[in-house]
């Protein structure tokens, strides 16, 4: 990396279903500022808007020292970067985003799938550093991934590696937003925390008692920080919908090694807060579902260090590395 580009704070913009979350990353990862936005996921043009009213801000008070932006997006890209295929929770559909966002935020740009800016950053600055072949599990609205291999993001022949959460765990299962039926995502996220805490509402209110106290007794409000918050207290019937999920995750994570056989699995996103409540049942879950168990290693899973500014960090880092590359002689 060249000592100009490396020396310098870039901006990171994390997209998900429900927020745009920027921030201002020094070269050692810290993140110095930060903004937000909600996500408009229906409109393509109005998640735009909000992405430039993020930039905005946090460029107001380091504008010179911005070595360029890094975008990480929920969403399909193509291999160029260019271009998001498909977005299961957004409005994107080969829509042209490196470009449009070009036009408007004239600065040096990254733009690629969130899940792999954040499996950079845990790899860079977190839980995975040192490590061969990681993988980054980030548990949101849905399950996103990425894979560093020798040092190196891989993004697949088409740019779409890593979209665990499609995998198909349960055949005519849940239906998912990406139009097949029993995705892992569907059983294994924060919307299967929510979802699941509804059902048990409605089928036993008596048993969702401390649920339905977090939202004034409407089941239909239900989502999965309400999940979190009630287990995190002690709350019997929430830690047993962690526990399920937590299941679900471990066998995820099983078919996972039996295809790529990584040395570490990193649990990221907004789910990841819940620790050792998420993570004990999803090793648990690993262990007895890991092919070939008992006669070979499986991986370590271990919560992202960076919590839910990883996606962030990581598109910062790419942008730097991408203006350091472009910089370097050949």
């Amino acid at each position: 990396m060249s000592a100009g580009a490396a020396a310098l704070p870039a901006l990171g913009i994390d997209i998900g279903g429900t927020k745009v979350a920027g921030g201002v990353v020094a070269p050692d990862g810290t993140v110095v500022a930060t903004a937000r936005r909600a996500t408009p996921g229906a409109s393509v043009a109005e998640t735009e808007d909000a992405i430039a009213a993020v930039v905005e801000e946090l460029a107001a008070g380091h504008d010179g020292e911005l070595v360029g932006v890094g975008v990480g997006a929920a969403g399909w890209f193509d291999r160029t970067g260019d271009t998001v295929l498909f977005s299961p929770h957004l409005a994107w559909r080969g829509s042209t985003l490196r470009a449009d966002l070009g036009h408007r935020l004239r600065r040096p740009l990254w733009v690629g799938n969130d899940a792999d800016a954040a499996a950079w950053a845990e790899y860079r600055y977190g839980a995975a550093q040192g490590s061969d072949l990681a993988l980054m599990v980030t548990l949101g609205t849905g399950i996103g991934g990425g894979i560093v291999l020798d040092g190196r993001l891989q993004r697949g022949a088409h740019g779409i590696a890593g979209e665990w959460g499609h995998m198909r765990v349960v055949p005519d299962g849940r239906r998912c937003a990406c139009g097949n039926r029993g995705c892992w995502e569907q059983y294994s996220s924060g919307n299967a925390l929510g979802r699941a805490a509804r059902e048990l509402a409605a089928s036993s209110p008596a048993t969702a008692q401390r649920l339905l106290e977090l939202v004034d007794g409407d089941a239909r409000r239900l989502v999965g920080e309400h999940v979190a918050r009630a287990a995190t207290d002690g709350d019997p019937a929430a830690r047993e919908i962690v526990t399920e999920v937590g299941t679900w995750l471990g066998q995820g994570i099983a078919d996972l090694a039996a295809v790529l056989d990584p040395d570490v699995v990193v649990v990221g996103g907004g789910v990841s807060v819940l620790g050792e409540l998420l993570l004990a049942p999803a090793r648990a879950q690993l262990d007895r579902a890991l092919p070939g168990r008992g006669y070979r290693p499986g991986p370590r899973v271990v919560a992202a260090e960076l919590g839910p500014q990883a996606g962030l960090v990581g598109a910062a880092d790419l942008v730097r590395d991408m203006v350091a590359l472009r910089a370097t002689p050949p």
